[in-house]
């Protein structure tokens, strides 16, 4: 990969291109945009994402990621008994930000930034 690179993009990318639907070949402009449509919805919204804490593309876009989280912890808290042997698990952590290239006044919060001078 290069700087240029979109890591989230080449990783839907692959799960487009290994999709049990995903035709060997389009019958038209139209088809492709139909089935991209179609499976950029799902992928989106329906398909829980490991790298991202089992949660949906678009719950972590709006902001819902947290709420679903404490939901979840809620849910494993109602029977503890259940998990005796090995402790209570704890849902996956929230993602953090995401960057391809990181503005450099991130990459040291502590230090102030120094005013220009005119």
């Amino acid at each position: 990969m290069t700087a240029r690179d979109n890591p989230h993009i080449e990783a839907s990318f692959k799960t487009l291109k290994y999709c049990p639907t995903f035709p060997g070949r389009f019958g038209s402009i139209e088809d492709a945009r139909l089935f991209c449509q179609q499976f950029y919805t799902w992928y989106n919204h329906d398909h829980y994402h490991s790298g991202i804490g089992y949660h949906h593309p678009a719950d972590v876009h709006y902001g819902q990621a947290g709420i679903i989280r404490d939901r979840r912890a809620r849910v494993l808290a109602t029977h503890p008994e259940r998990f005796a042997s090995g402790g209570m698990p704890t849902p996956p952590d929230l993602p953090g930000p995401a960057w391809i290239n990181k503005p450099k006044n991130l990459d040291h919060k502590d230090e102030q930034e120094k005013p220009t001078q005119n």
